[in-house]
């Protein structure tokens, strides 16, 4: 029974709850080692944009006067990988995959102020090789 409606779930509820809980192997190479890729369902990506906020810049741009890393933009960076990774991942799950091979990534500023992030990949679904 759904605790929420009193009903009880679907069957496609059930599976969706199911695939989400499954775990979706991501690699750059075309063939994970101790797998065997079964079948290729297509390219699979996550897009996030991301601003960068007036403090950040601000912060920045203070950082940049004495040189060295600028830790808000690696930070906004990673952050914004992750979530693109992560929605590459749901999407791949969408397709039923359960693995994405020949990850990649690709980035772009649009503006002055405003990074464009693109995880891609090919969604598959993978077995233990023998």
């Amino acid at each position: 029974m759904c605790s929420s409606s009193g009903r009880r779930p679907t069957w496609r509820r059930v599976m969706l709850d199911l695939m989400s809980q499954q775990t979706v192997l991501v690699t750059t190479t075309e063939r994970p080692a101790g797998y065997d890729v079964k079948q290729a369902l297509g390219q699979v990506f996550g897009v996030v944009v991301r601003s960068r906020g007036l403090g950040g810049n601000i912060m920045a741009g203070l950082r940049s006067l004495g040189g060295g890393e600028i830790v808000e933009y690696t930070r906004l960076v990673e952050d914004t990988r992750r979530h693109a990774v992560d929605r590459m991942i749901e999407n791949a799950r969408a397709m039923g995959a359960n693995a994405v091979v020949m990850m990649r990534f690709d980035s772009s500023e649009l503006g002055q102020t405003m990074t464009e992030v693109v995880a891609y990949g090919t969604a598959a679904i993978i077995e233990r090789g023998s």
